[in-house]
């Protein structure tokens, strides 16, 4: 590194010669650079994952959940998480809906987003995630995920 100084600031700086060598210097930081780039490691896009009916292990999202029931969501504190599994009825205004499973019904907020572009029906069995609110009469739970699920 004391070569690398004295070169740059010898005499021959006074020459005019510095500018040169220090774009020299410059040009050889960058190609360290560039070469270190080209590392295989880290993570790669290049493949598709498989799909989630295909895993075994890891994780899945709103499946990992534990999945709990109508019942067992309106006994909860307020701002509770909830994971539900069953059907939405019907649609009782903006993003209102009616949800059941084997256990009762519940209203649920499903904002637009959540569908992520997903069509559902009354007969489609769907996951659900979000929070209870409580503040709420009667209760209700404000989703932030829902994943419909493939029939069987």
């Amino acid at each position: 590194m004391a070569s690398i100084s004295q070169a740059l600031f010898s005499s021959s700086a006074k020459n005019g010669g510095m500018m040169k060598k220090l774009a020299l210097a410059m040009a050889c930081l960058f190609a360290v650079g560039v070469a270190q780039a080209d590392d295989k490691g880290g993570f790669s896009q290049d493949a598709a994952p498989p799909p989630p009916h295909k895993l075994d292990d890891g994780y899945r999202g709103v499946e990992d959940g534990r999945i709990m029931t109508v019942e067992q969501a309106k006994t909860m504190h307020d701002g509770a998480t909830v994971s539900l599994r069953g059907n939405l009825l019907k649609r009782q205004g903006d993003d209102r809906y009616q949800f059941r499973d084997k256990s009762g019904t519940i209203t649920v907020i499903i904002p637009v987003a959540a569908f992520n572009e997903q069509h559902v029906e009354p007969d489609d069995l769907v996951n659900i995630n979000g929070s209870l609110d409580r503040k709420m009469t009667p209760p209700v739970v404000r989703i932030d995920r829902l994943l419909k699920q493939s029939p069987k």
